[in-house]
């Protein structure tokens, strides 16, 4: 697996019943086509994405980033830059905790300063400014990662609810 993998499978939770084209994720995500059909035969052998590569297996993705990101992807915060807030300090984790320091994914034209957490890949600033949906759900990975036990459990339980549709 690489980085990008779980950000493609995200991409595609986060379009919902939406049908979507390579082409679409590419220009989305700003990823070549290649990157993007190569992603998802990774995924494929990993039983993240059914045989035709159109269907996340929705459970298997779940329990990979409860059980594996951290392993996989590990972060640990780093300098204090400007960029686009992650992990606890995206706006839908500030209603529930408080921080003294914000994480963010670096971004030039970011509002916010706070610890660099680097992101699954290069572009991903870029991606998120579109699609909330898409941005919460890596944010919450992020908390995964780099978050304290409450935060990771609030986090997983977030994750269940819009990658298995659950309420």
């Amino acid at each position: 697996m690489r980085p990008q993998d779980v950000v493609i499978l995200l991409k595609i939770i986060a379009k919902g019943s939406q049908s979507w084209q390579l082409s679409e994720l590419s220009s989305s995500l700003k990823i070549s086509i290649s990157e993007i059909s190569e992603s998802l035969n990774r995924s494929q052998f990993a039983k993240l994405i059914d045989y035709k590569k159109k269907k996340v297996n929705r459970q298997n993705l779940l329990e990979f980033l409860e059980h594996g990101v951290s392993y996989v992807f590990p972060q640990q915060p780093g300098s204090l830059v400007r960029g686009a807030l992650t992990a606890h300090s995206h706006p839908f984790m500030k209603v529930n905790f408080i921080s003294e320091m914000n994480y963010v994914w670096p971004d030039n034209e970011g509002k916010e300063m706070g610890l660099m957490i680097e992101p699954f890949y290069p572009k991903q600033v870029d991606a998120i400014k579109d699609d909330e949906m898409f941005y919460k759900l890596l944010a919450l990975v992020d908390v995964i990662r780099v978050g304290k036990v409450r935060e990771i459990k609030f986090a997983i339980g977030e994750l269940k609810k819009m990658i298995l549709n659950e309420s």
